[in-house]
């Protein structure tokens, strides 16, 4: 199977899995659901990327994870009947659909399996303390980009010669979505990084000449 959770999973799981699995695409920009919409089904991505997001009560866009090929995306729904949370395609996107009973039943029936759930789910609770970790009022907003930049290139990132591209489709608006922050206050700190050397904006892909000089540049105090 292509989805990370599974490759423990025993070769009946896999079978099962196979046999109840439907594919879905959607388009850029569609959504597979919306925050307490109820949800009958466990959704992993097969290709393409979604995004994850909160709207707060001014109807700010916050932007909480990017998942990406092999990635389940709501494994809450195991839990309950509504997920908590927005997802969103961020570019065209192969969804694999499971009926959320057929997989507890598999699930029941495979501790690697289950253990491959939980693995994941356990992925986004780290992601999550270090987001709690550099909020605004910690952490300047300039590091905080530049920390996020350096773990998108970790992430995401080709070669492209001696430098690193974020091989996605980032605009500073998006960026913006994802810290929770001012679209001009990080239109201005990417330019203040660009002046330092620390990134370049090339046919619409940021360029990051050199990560470890990135990360020192977050990392100091």
């Amino acid at each position: 199977m292509l989805v990370a959770a599974f490759h423990q999973a025993n070769a009946a799981s896999i079978r099962d899995l196979a046999g109840c699995g439907t594919l879905r695409c959607l388009a850029k920009g569609e959504h597979l659901f919306l925050d307490k919409e109820p949800v009958r089904k466990l959704y992993a991505v097969i290709s393409g990327f979604v995004t994850l997001y909160t709207v707060d009560s001014q109807g700010e866009k916050k932007v909480i994870f990017i998942l990406d090929k092999g990635k389940l995306i709501n494994e809450v729904i195991l839990q309950g009947e509504k997920d908590s949370i927005n997802c969103e395609a961020f570019e065209d996107t192969q969804i694999l659909c499971f009926d959320k009973q057929d997989f507890g039943r598999i699930m029941g029936q495979d501790a690697m399996l289950a253990k491959g759930v939980m693995d994941s789910l356990a992925i986004k609770v780290r992601r999550l303390y270090r987001q709690l970790k550099n909020t605004p009022s910690s952490v300047r907003s300039d590091k905080r980009i530049a920390a996020k930049l350096w773990k998108l290139s970790r992430d995401y990132g080709v070669a492209y010669g001696a430098e690193t591209k974020i091989n996605m489709d980032l605009s500073i608006t998006y960026l913006a979505d994802m810290l929770g922050a001012r679209r001009e206050t990080v239109s201005r700190q990417l330019k203040s990084l660009a002046e330092q050397g620390l990134l370049r904006m090339e046919a619409g892909h940021m360029i990051i000449p050199d990560r470890d000089k990135l990360s020192d540049y977050f990392k100091l105090s």
